[in-house]
């Protein structure tokens, strides 16, 4: 890296700045200490790519003390949180700017610490995931979210167009460095969260608990679990290799089996076409990728469409609905109809904003819940995974 030395003492800059986080919060202090903060004149204001965090001396300098924690911490939370790793095959520049809106939305909640001018806010998605925060950007107008210098997400120099200012800043990593700097990154934060509760900072009252259980317990892809629910049943299979569990792929022994998959729809008001193409898409994989399934869809908004018996050769039918939300027909009309010596299992695609029924079905259920949805921990019964 071809950087001119700095033009001030980068290293009491840092060292004042981290002072001040632990003073303000033994939470966001003790994350800091697990990170390594490196002067670089190349960019204009700050970078990071997980392992370390790039920032122009000049311009740290040059903001009042509570900007300058501001963006160390900003940093800071976005290598914390994973992002550039979590950024996968994602559009980079709508990535960089869900993070932002996540982590601004922490920062704004420290006391005593402010953001530089031009960081993005958006106060409706700021508990969310990042991940949430982007398919719910796909499904909005992104124009009104300019995404300026004040900082940079450089995981892999192929994301970055040739002028840009983190080019070639940072190498990409190999599988086993994410890994290790992912460990990295949790036992940071489960030692942060320790010492935060010894001190009486108690819980996360931060607005981002969500980000950080992404991090801390990640998901199970929700394909993944669903090829769980469909081995788990009353009889099981026996010599089930769960190394291909997620692949989509199925083994010689079940093909001689069959699992009744009993799958709604949501398709009130609630849910924009977007989200609704987004499910057809994951039903037309989960055709295409458990051939011994065999399965009843409805649509479902307060009333029912359906059933409609469905294989990877059936033409799915148009989507009907538009209303208000209830869970309650659908499980009303499984139990009126579900033959107990069937092996079957119930999937609901979802938002979750809508009535429950009083007491839980029989048959096991998997929620597949929209980003930005109801939280996972608030459904009354099943297993719910967030699809993102």
């Amino acid at each position: 890296m071809n950087d001119c030395l700095p033009t001030v003492d980068f290293a009491k800059l840092i060292s004042a700045s981290l002072l001040r986080l632990r003073m303000k919060s033994p939470f966001f202090g003790t994350l800091a200490m697990f990170a390594r903060f490196v002067p670089s004149m190349t960019i204009p204001y700050a970078a990071t790519d997980g392992r370390d965090i790039f920032l122009n001396p000049d311009f740290l300098q040059s903001l009042p003390s509570q900007q300058q924690d501001g963006i160390l911490l900003h940093e800071i939370l976005h290598a914390a949180l994973l992002h550039p790793l979590r950024l996968n095959e994602r559009e980079p520049e709508l990535w960089n700017i869900a993070a932002d809106i996540v982590v601004n939305g922490t920062i704004s909640r420290v006391s005593g610490v402010e953001l530089p001018p031009g960081g993005l806010r958006d106060e409706r998605w700021e508990h969310l995931s990042v991940e949430e925060v982007y398919e719910l950007l796909r499904e909005t107008d992104t124009n009104r979210f300019k995404l300026t210098d004040l900082d940079i997400l450089a995981m892999k120099a192929g994301d970055l167009g040739e002028h840009h200012p983190a080019r070639g800043l940072t190498p990409p990593l190999a599988q086993q460095d994410r890994e290790l700097l992912a460990a990295h990154w949790r036992q940071a934060i489960q030692q942060a969260t320790s010492i935060a509760r010894t001190t009486q900072w108690g819980k996360l009252a931060i607005g981002s608990e969500r980000e950080f259980e992404t991090v801390i317990n990640p998901q199970l892809d929700w394909k993944a679990q669903l090829w769980r629910f469909l081995v788990r049943t009353p009889t099981d299979f026996q010599n089930f290799d769960r190394r291909f569990v997620g692949r989509g792929l199925y083994l010689e022994a079940l093909q001689g089996e069959s699992v009744r998959v009993y799958l709604a729809i949501d398709t009130s008001g609630s849910i924009g076409s977007e989200t609704l193409r987004l499910f057809m898409s994951e039903l037309n994989g989960i055709l295409g990728s458990y051939p011994h399934l065999e399965c009843d869809l409805y649509y479902v908004d307060t009333d029912l469409y359906g059933p409609y018996r469905l294989n990877v050769e059936t033409p799915i039918p148009p989507p009907e609905g538009g209303g208000g939300t209830s869970f309650v027909p659908f499980f009303d009309r499984i139990a009126a109809t579900y033959d107990e010596h069937t092996q079957a299992v119930c999937v609901y695609f979802t938002d979750g904003l809508g009535e429950f029924p009083p007491a839980p079905p029989v048959l096991p259920t998997l929620w597949v819940v929209t980003a930005g949805g109801l939280d996972l921990s608030q459904f009354p019964f099943g297993e719910a995974v967030r699809l993102v």
